[in-house]
């Protein structure tokens, strides 16, 4: 399986479950949790297709120090988006935490299921 395509699945099913979660979330603990977990799963989505998009890059002969620019910029980007969401308490932070945790949880899933697919 190609790098675009485990990337777009895990993309999909990050998506798919933080959707499915921001139900209950939204049920136990109203709208921030909902956000939070909606927010999270999409700051997680596009921190890897950013990561991603890097290190294919990266192998086609980008220097060491554009890579610790550009993992640099990814990094603050995305701690200035928890942290805004947080400041202004737009988003719980344990719902903000669920929805960074399912794409971990979906690159696990997918990678198991590539390997399982090349036997």
């Amino acid at each position: 399986m190609t790098p675009s395509k485990v990337t777009a699945r895990v993309s999909a099913v990050t998506c798919a479950l933080v959707a499915v979660l921001a139900a209950p979330a939204w049920w136990l603990g109203g709208p921030t949790a909902a956000l939070g977990v909606l927010a999270g799963g999409a700051l997680a989505v596009v921190n890897f297709r950013w990561l991603v998009a890097r290190a294919i890059t990266s192998s086609a002969g980008v220097a060491g120090g554009a890579w610790l620019v550009g993992a640099g910029l990814r990094l603050t980007a995305f701690t200035a988006a928890s942290a805004g969401l947080l400041a202004f308490e737009w988003a719980h932070p344990v719902a903000l935490l669920a929805g960074l945790s399912v794409l971990p949880c979906a690159v696990i899933v997918e990678g198991l299921r590539a390997a399982g697919a090349e036997r």
